[in-house]
């Protein structure tokens, strides 16, 4: 769309009222995510922040992604990934049980309603596995509680149980408000546009940190050409995509048959997004999430063995930017094929008569597809495996307090550029659908 048609934007009541509805909502969620979690030790809560090495690289990335919200242990703490965790183990368990595959490709809308449902009911455990995981991880990270009284004795059980449940009620407050701007603001854009939300607060504040650095001032500059050489490699693969060639029948229009369309199917290079860096993270916690509920056990084996898996799967053992690569790449690979196969392009093409040149329609073409999609996938799962580790890559480097700025040159880009991109398209096309645009407006 030409840039002269978005001075039509405000001049259309129902995309003003979603925009409003949006900003509206997003101030809630912000405000909301400035809330404490009852009993915490303020003290303690401070010293996060001052973590340094790759522990205190794990809590910029967290309190990026929440906004903020980790340095200030609020109830928006965990943000919305135990919702986002839930839907990606959703959607692997499709291809895994026929009865659920069947019922998506019967009904995909009640199949869609469905699984919006479980979702939403799986979200609570993984909010309350997470919470007692993510306490039990800073615990160990500093040496003395975040939570006052914290604990399962007769005396400490109500402030634990009350930090808990604060902590798994703003997760749900954020995922409802997500749901209210998809339905009555930005369709379908609610998660996203809070992710981004958060990861754009922290941008001033981490850009002031550099600055006022007497020691490396000067880093805003190397820092600033990272962030316009991350911005264009994401806007590139992004956008980069493999046109294969289909060819439609034509279609008769009373006595006459049109000649066949010949079109392009667009595969995209990077077809999974954020989503196999939050499932790797995710993967990565887990084992330290689980071994935190035995460090105190009376069984000294059991202790012992619950402290090595702790240390191991933190952020400060030597092999993690290792492992999380290679899973990033790994599950890059595993959910695009999963996403993919779902697609059914064989089989849809089929019931359209149209065909790829050389390919025999149906099952052939699936796998043709298939072989291409997986290809074009290569260049694109290395990219995001490399966007996972780059903040570890450049912590031995570059001085302490611009890597909180390179946290959000990576990851936080990539959600940043993403989210951008979808909401300006989401835009444009209700702008044409309202008929603000140039092609279709006559002077």
């Amino acid at each position: 769309m030409k840039r002269s048609s978005w001075r039509f934007l405000w001049k259309s009541e129902d995309i003003r009222n979603k925009l409003l509805i949006t900003l509206l909502l997003l101030a809630i969620y912000r405000l909301a995510a400035n809330i404490p979690v009852p009993g915490i030790d303020r003290a303690t809560v401070a010293a996060l922040t001052s973590l340094k090495g790759t522990q205190g690289n794990l809590i910029n990335l967290l309190d990026m992604l929440s906004g903020g919200a980790v340095s200030n242990f609020s109830i928006l703490a965990m943000g919305v990934y135990p919702y986002i965790t839930a839907q990606i183990i959703l959607q692997l368990l499709q291809p895994i049980i026929p009865a659920l595959e069947k019922k998506m490709q019967d009904d995909p809308r009640e199949g869609r309603i469905w699984m919006e449902k479980w979702t939403v009911i799986l979200t609570i455990p993984m909010a309350l596995l997470s919470a007692f995981g993510q306490i039990n991880i800073f615990n160990q990270m500093l040496g003395s509680s975040v939570i006052t009284n914290w604990g399962f004795t007769a005396g400490k059980l109500m402030p634990t149980l009350t930090a808990i449940f604060a902590m798994v009620s703003g997760t749900m407050l954020g995922v409802w408000i997500g749901q209210l701007i998809s339905e009555f603001g930005l369709r379908n854009q609610g998660l996203s546009l809070i992710i981004f939300s958060g990861i754009v607060s922290r941008l001033p504040q981490s850009l002031l940190q550099l600055l006022t650095n007497k020691e490396s001032w000067w880093m805003i500059f190397i820092v600033v050409l990272i962030l316009i050489v991350t911005i264009f490699a994401i806007v590139y693969v992004q956008q980069g995509r493999r046109n294969v060639p289909v060819m439609f029948p034509g279609r008769r229009i009373g006595s006459r048959m049109s000649m066949p369309v010949r079109s392009n199917l667009p595969l995209m290079v990077n077809m999974a997004g954020m989503i196999p860096i939050i499932f790797a993270q995710s993967f990565l916690t887990f084992p330290a999430i689980l071994a935190s509920f035995f460090v105190n056990s009376k069984a000294a084996w059991l202790a012992k063995s619950a402290n090595w898996v702790t240390g191991a799967f933190g952020a400060e053992a030597a092999w993690y930017p290792i492992m999380f690569f290679v899973l990033v790449v790994l599950f890059t690979f595993f959910y695009t094929d999963v996403m993919f196969t779902q697609q059914n392009y064989g089989e849809n093409l089929k019931k359209q008569g149209a065909q790829i040149p050389g390919v025999v329609r149906g099952k052939p073409t699936q796998d043709y597809l298939t072989r291409v999609q997986r290809r074009i996938t290569l260049p694109g799962a290395f990219f995001l495996g490399f966007v996972a580790v780059m903040p570890y890559l450049f912590t031995a480097i570059l001085p302490a307090g611009s890597s909180a700025t390179l946290l959000l040159s990576s990851s936080g880009l990539l959600i940043v550029v993403g989210t951008v991109r979808e909401t300006v398209q989401l835009i444009e096309t209700e702008l044409r659908m309202h008929g603000y645009d140039d092609r279709l407006i006559n002077s």
